[in-house]
């Protein structure tokens, strides 16, 4: 990186996204952790926003034959020779996606002793994995995707309705890959690095339950179809927990996290004499109330509060949530830099971006937003109402107009939100 030029403080931040972004790819991040070939066969399946980059990456470094099926989302797909790549539909599943969710269930279902199911598992395979579990309708599945994607649940509390919904997640592809052996190798999106989260975790235990699912619905005050309901409240079959004896012969090995990309953009901040404060990988909550936070955190260091040396940068991981009370358009990262924009008022001297890292950020085609002490000028010039577009969860509309919308395109990974604000002396 390039020594800092305060007066150019995008290009400074678009470099720290880069290296975020770059310390995730699985093609460099897949080969060290392939397991050695089995006596038999590899069969490689998968699913999520980095599964065929990570599935070339298998083809391109693995020491064994490899034959198999990855689902990614439309536009994700990499070119490979020997796995075949299906795109589907996200965040609201798609008949590609459920029936390459089947294929891939009768892929592991053909599996022996002597066997390798290599699972790749990343961000985004939960709504692109999907197989309804006995009783409820495709349809279905697709409102309650919907309805948890407006709700405000985090990630790991949505995955946990999931898997009580579903025949191939929350270790059920595991149960249908036994007696082979099973290692997976996954990209993380969410705060902790859950295994059992990542995903909604197809080949590891699960050990949330039906009460779980139940309580979190129950919380969010989601209005589910009837048939989902009286699935959740029958419970008749629990996912496997730990100390099934399918996982005896199963291994998951975490190939990427979001933490390795903050320190990435870390450390090319020092590179550029710009001291880093690390707010952590895991932040969860609403994107308006975690903005207004970082924004005062912002402003106190420029106010020289705390003995923080300036130029600094405050970088953050995890996943934000929005609670759907409009009928906007947008996603966590851009509400944030919208409630961020509004908090700080243009207040100079600082500039942020939010990006999720997979390159798309809720419903539209941004990776997220930026903002500086320009932005409600802008808006003001181009006619845009921050305050009335907060309220419509309109961050897209806001930014579309005021500008600042950031589009990378698909990155081909997924190591969920990175946020940067840069603070000027």
């Amino acid at each position: 990186m390039t020594a800092f030029d305060p007066t150019q403080p995008e290009q400074f931040l678009d470099a720290l996204m880069r290296a975020a972004i770059a310390a995730a790819d699985p093609l460099k991040a897949v080969p060290e952790h392939l397991p050695e070939p089995p006596a038999g066969r590899t069969v490689v399946v998968g699913a999520g926003k980095a599964s065929a980059a990570m599935a070339r990456a298998v083809e391109d470094a693995y020491g064994g034959d490899v034959e198999g099926l990855v689902v990614t989302r439309y536009g994700y797909g990499v070119p490979c020779r020997r796995i075949e790549i299906v795109e589907a539909a996200h965040p609201v599943p798609d008949a590609a996606g459920r029936e390459a969710a089947a294929r891939i269930l009768e892929l592991a279902r053909g599996l022996g002793p002597d066997d390798l199911c290599l699972a790749l598992i990343s961000g985004g395979a939960s709504a692109l994995l999907t197989q309804p579990a006995d009783g409820i309708s495709f349809d279905d599945k697709q409102d309650v995707n919907r309805l948890l994607l407006r709700s405000g649940a985090t990630i790991s509390e949505m995955n946990c309705v999931r898997k009580h919904l579903s025949a191939i997640k929350g270790g059920y592809l595991a149960r249908a890959a036994a007696p082979a052996r099973v290692v997976t190798l996954m990209v993380s999106d969410v705060p902790g690095d859950d295994p059992g989260v990542i995903g909604s975790g197809p080949t590891v235990a699960d050990d949330t339950t039906f009460a779980d699912a139940r309580a979190i619905v129950e919380r969010h005050g989601i209005e589910l179809p009837d048939a989902v309901a009286a699935h959740l409240a029958r419970a008749a079959q629990e996912t496997p927990k730990s100390g099934d004896p399918i996982f005896a012969n199963t291994e998951a090995r975490m190939v990427a996290r979001p933490q390795a990309s903050l320190d990435a953009a870390a450390e090319a901040a020092r590179a550029a004499g710009v001291e880093p404060v690390v707010l952590g990988d895991a932040l969860e909550g609403e994107a308006r109330e975690v903005a207004a936070r970082h924004a005062e955190m912002a402003m106190a260091l420029r106010r020289g509060e705390g003995g923080q040396r300036l130029p600094a940068v405050l970088l953050s991981g995890g996943e934000l949530t929005v609670t759907m009370r409009g009928d906007g358009r947008g996603g966590p990262n851009t509400e944030y830099m919208l409630a961020m924009a509004l908090a700080l008022g243009g207040a100079p001297g600082i500039h942020g971006l939010a990006i999720d890292t997979d390159g798309i950020d809720g419903s539209e085609d941004n990776a997220g937003a930026r903002v500086g002490p320009s932005t409600l000028a802008r808006a003001e010039a181009a006619g845009a109402d921050p305050g009335g577009a907060l309220a419509e969860n309109d961050s897209f509309g806001f930014f579309d107009a005021a500008g600042g919308l950031i589009r990378t395109g698909p990155t081909f990974t997924n190591v969920n939100d990175f946020r940067a604000l840069l603070v000027l002396s």
